[in-house]
């Protein structure tokens, strides 16, 4: 069975490479390459493919906002980021988004190739340095439940939103209150869990 591929890439060149190494691939088949995550966004529904190679410095909308918007209308479609940095931040938004890989723009392509097929069977591909960042991030915390219990039920029910990659407004719109009182979620969460980036935040919530 041939695993359908797309690539979401803002860079000509990148683009083209990944997509001959794809075409020549055995057992995988390319559906479309984008250059940015609006078009994106309009054709990988339509397409279905099994696995999206996603940049993540988009012109416009950031590559892991595209993937939580994807996600939200096809959570079968599996994602992998493929980016030049490495910092935290951009790793865990991606993966609070829905990706299930992150992988340097580095990569051998035959890591690359590896990377596709570990995706698509329900693996979890990153190198091993991120995958260390990953966990050391995860132990950061000890006091997450204990603060967690001082939440009153709409500030569980924010953060849970938020754990689900959620902007401010969408949150308002699904809980049926005002940004203004998300704005308010936003500090007293903050205060509590004794936090100061909603990354901070999900990862108490996610340990609790």
């Amino acid at each position: 069975m041939q695993i359908k591929v797309v690539i979401v890439d803002d860079d000509e060149e990148i683009r083209a490479g990944l997509g001959a190494l794809i075409r020549r691939a055995s057992n995988m088949k390319l559906l479309g390459d984008y250059a940015n995550a609006e078009i994106a966004l309009k054709e990988i529904p339509r397409h279905a493919p099994d696995v999206v190679i996603m940049d993540i410095n988009l012109p416009g909308m950031k590559g892991y906002e595209c993937v939580r918007q994807l996600k939200a209308v096809k959570p079968e479609v599996q994602f992998l980021m493929l980016t030049v940095y490495e910092d935290s931040d951009s790793l865990f938004n991606s993966l609070k988004a829905g990706a299930s890989g992150y992988l340097l723009k580095r990569t051998a392509s035959v890591k690359l190739l590896e990377a596709i097929r570990d995706v698509h069977s329900g693996g979890a591909p990153m190198t091993p340095q991120l995958a260390r960042r990953v966990v050391q991030f995860f132990s950061k915390s000890t006091d997450g439940a204990s603060s967690l219990s001082e939440l009153t039920p709409g500030e569980r029910e924010f953060l849970s939103q938020l754990a689900n990659g959620y902007a401010y407004k969408e949150i308002a719109d699904r809980m049926k209150i005002t940004i203004d009182t998300v704005r308010s979620y936003v500090r007293t969460v903050y205060e509590k869990l004794h936090v100061h980036s909603r990354t901070e935040a999900v990862v108490k919530y996610l340990r609790g």
